[in-house]
């Protein structure tokens, strides 16, 4: 069985690091999974593709050069006639756009699309017609949570038994006490902090939907603690100036984008993710491999994840007092954290694991697959 996966690319975030796991799996049960990869000239996403490499992947580039490209279409269709895929799967909106009219126009004979998250502009009228028509040309499709089957469901009009839930799958070993002991020196050292100093932190884009400014107004009530927050985007500047005007600069650090974010996360000691909104949230599944409690949002399909009172705290989005509350709770109670982070790593095991993952996604292909010979 050929695969093609087709994806938009403009930065390494959640649903690119999903498929550098997602496809190496497909590959190795015997599913020749392929990966095009829509990129802007100025952002060849050179990175992305060593990764996709190195994973083993087969993975070509193919330009788009803004939102409607007319020369697009025709391209892929040329390539997708030459690769000649069983099926074609589609991630993202411009891929959803361009990728299911390619195969359909280049008599592909299944398309799955997999939806990632529910940004609110699919909520506008166009948006939600578009995916309405997407859907009706699909063989089926992919929410990687509940919550976004839910929306699909309701909001782009998808049948039900058109989608199934596939929750996204980690497996990292776990540390040693040594390695924690190593990272947890190594990111205070270079802090200038002393050895067991109190650190909760995140990892993310630093846009909006994150949801940083309630955590930066939870730090002012919160004691004996400091705020790592590792990631870059639109907003620095605004939460910069934010925890300056809190009076927080000497307890609130901005690391930017870091290559070792996974050895920072290491270092932590709580790990904090007060988004608005998150489709899935692939980063909690790191901070549940580091053995990190989680004092996250109740929004979307966080709640899936985090098992609120056992593997962290829930908090209601958008409440600084309510975040404030949970994050002193763990910092006086270090068996409580510490019961949290091993219940996290247990469940992350049992409940997300990468064979769980891969082996869910050959189902619904191979459902596909009937459902069309039929």
């Amino acid at each position: 069985m050929r695969v093609v996966h087709i994806i938009k690319i403009v930065l390494t975030a959640g649903a690119e690091r999903h498929l550098l796991r997602l496809l190496p799996g497909l590959r190795a049960r015997d599913v020749d999974a392929r990966l095009i990869v829509l990129v802007q000239p100025d952002k060849p996403m050179d990175d992305f593709m060593a990764l996709a490499t190195d994973a083993g992947i087969p993975v070509e580039r193919m330009n788009i050069h803004r939102h409607a490209d007319v020369t697009l279409l025709p391209r892929m269709v040329s390539r997708l006639r030459e690769l000649q895929p069983d099926i074609v799967h589609t991630h993202l909106i411009h891929a959803d756009l361009y990728g299911v009219l390619a195969a359909k126009l280049a008599s592909v004979p299944r398309i799955i699309i997999s939806r990632h998250n529910d940004n609110t502009f699919r909520r506008k009228l166009p948006v939600r017609l578009l995916n309405r028509v997407l859907w009706g040309l699909s063989s089926g499709g992919i929410a990687i949570s509940e919550a976004l089957r839910d929306f699909c469901i309701e909001v782009e009009g998808v049948s039900p038994g058109k989608i199934r839930t596939i929750h996204y799958g980690l497996d990292l070993p776990a540390p040693s006490p040594d390695e924690i002991s190593q990272h947890r020196a190594a990111l205070r050292q270079s802090l200038n902090l002393p050895a067991d100093a109190m650190l909760t932190g995140t990892v993310s884009r630093l846009i909006e939907q994150k949801g940083l400014r309630y955590a930066i107004d939870a730090f002012q009530h919160v004691s004996r603690a400091y705020l790592v927050i590792t990631g870059d985007g639109a907003l620095r500047d605004e939460f910069e100036a934010q925890v300056d005007a809190a009076g927080l600069r000497d307890r609130v650090f901005f690391l930017g984008w870091r290559e070792d974010a996974g050895d920072v996360m290491a270092g932590l000691d709580i790990f904090l993710m007060p988004s608005l909104w998150e489709g899935f949230g692939l980063v909690l599944l790191e901070a549940m491999s580091q053995g990190l409690p989680v004092v996250a949002s109740r929004v979307s399909a966080i709640p899936e994840i985090v098992a609120d009172g056992e593997t962290g705290v829930l908090v209601p989005p958008r409440d600084a007092a309510a975040i404030a509350v949970a994050l002193q709770r763990l910092i006086d109670e270090p068996e409580l954290r510490e019961r949290m982070g091993a219940t996290g790593r247990a469940r992350l095991e049992t409940s997300f694991s990468e064979a769980k993952m891969v082996e869910r996604t050959i189902e619904l292909y191979s459902m596909a697959n009937t459902s069309t010979s039929r």
